[in-house]
Parts: structure tokens; sequence; C-alpha cells
């Protein structure tokens, strides 16, 4: 999925939603979801053209880094 061997650890109790889900949402594997959904929300940020700055202090708003 990532390429390159590159590994991303994802908490047990997201992983076993993120199975769920992507197979409510008919996708073929978690991994097409979580690609899917990456994808989407970088589409959002290169959409709105925030600085590097600004896509931090957002994500920090929103709790995903410290």
């Amino acid at each position: 999925m990532f390429g390159g061997g590159d590994k991303i650890k994802i908490d047990k109790d997201l992983l076993e939603k993120v199975k769920k889900f992507s197979s409510i949402a008919g996708y073929s594997s978690p991994e097409e979801f979580v690609h899917h959904v990456l994808e989407r929300e970088i589409t959002k940020f290169e959409k709105d053209g925030e600085s590097e700055e600004e896509i931090r202090k957002r994500m920090q708003g929103l709790g995903y880094i410290s």
C-alpha cells in the first residue's frame, strides 16, 4: 500500500474500526479504505492552499499533533 516497505502503526481499536467500516462501505480491503480517506483529506489541505504552519496549527487544534 505505501510502497518501499514503509509501515504506519495504527491503534488496535482504530484498526478494528477501519476493518469494519471498510467492509461496510464496500472497499476491497482496509488498505484501500485508508488510502481513499488519506487522499481525500490531503486534497482538502491542497485546495485550501494552506501553508505548512497553517496546517500544523489546524492539526494541533484538532488534537492530531502536539
